[in-house]
């Protein structure tokens, strides 16, 4: 389980959490009406996601027909900010997408730096250290959020899975400023198998990127039980690409941070720029709820 400095629990609790979407279920029927929640929490144990009409700039839904497939549901948002409907009106593997506007924080350099090793940052604290910033240069810090969900929606019986010809969407790289993009769909996969994700940062491959792996699994007792959760961690390779293994049907919350020099444009407000990217999704085998 990821450990949060006590350092940081109030100064950087908007930045050190995920953000991940969560739909009532992973496994729908085709047009059914379907609550996402957006979440931000640790351990894939999220709260709702505070002024998320405000932070969102982008909420689309792409389904398995291509790029003329797809829903903006900003609508829905601005209609329930809680948990806004989502309907997959074809069967097949559909995603959602979310991108945030910029955030701006300032932490003081103790706090930065312990910040940026909480998170994996190991660059940005390096290049802070060999310019000698790392003890007295705040953080000045601009962020922005990537949320991605696979969701698979069948004809019923809801467990029959909808032919295959077609069902690329879970493969497809939407360009966002940071995503991870499975290269096998996890719905079709047998428990166990492989599964290669990509982190790509506009459309480009993030080598050498941390990759934190939360399962949890489905709720065995009363539906109101916390779920037991599994976590690791992973690099990508060379190629932008970990490995992972699916041993049952999840839900799965997969996350990934990039820091960077905040570019020219952002140099009055900021030094840095982070962007922070999740997928969540169902895995193989029974239908996966999120809650």
């Amino acid at each position: 389980m990821r450990k949060i400095l006590p350092l940081l629990l109030l100064a950087t609790a908007a930045l050190a959490r995920e953000v991940w979407l969560a739909p009532a279920s992973y496994r729908v029927a085709v047009g059914t009406a379907v609550p996402v929640r957006l979440l931000v929490g640790d351990t894939f144990a999220g709260q709702a996601w505070p002024r998320p009409t405000r932070r969102v700039a982008q909420f689309v839904r792409y389904g398995p027909g291509g790029a003329a497939d797809s829903t903006d549901l900003r609508p829905a948002l601005l209609a329930d900010s809680l948990a806004p409907a989502l309907r997959c009106p074809a069967p097949g593997t559909h995603v959602v997408a979310l991108t945030s506007w910029l955030a701006f924080s300032e932490l003081p350099a103790e706090q930065f730096t312990a910040y940026l090793r909480e998170a994996g940052l190991g660059n940005a604290l390096r290049q802070r250290q060999e310019a000698g910033e790392a003890a007295t240069k705040p953080g000045r810090e601009a962020y922005r959020r990537c949320a991605k969900a696979l969701v698979l929606a069948s004809q019923p019986p809801a467990a029959r899975l909808p032919a295959a010809t077609g069902d690329t969407a879970f493969r497809r790289v939407l360009g966002l400023p940071l995503e991870l993009v499975p290269e096998q769909n996890p719905y079709r996969l047998r428990p166990g198998a492989g599964l290669t994700v990509r982190v790509l940062s506009q459309g480009q491959p993030v080598p050498g990127a941390l990759v934190q792996v939360w399962q949890a699994s489905p709720p065995t007792a009363k539906p109101t039980a916390t779920l037991p959760v599994t976590h690791f961690t992973t690099h990508t390779n060379a190629q932008g690409r970990v490995l992972l293994r699916l041993p049952g049907a999840g839900p799965y919350l997969l996350a990934t941070v990039r820091m960077e020099n905040a570019p020219p444009a952002l140099a009055a407000r900021a030094d840095w720029l982070s962007t922070w990217a999740t997928l969540t999704f169902g895995g193989p085998g029974a239908p996966s709820k999120a809650y």
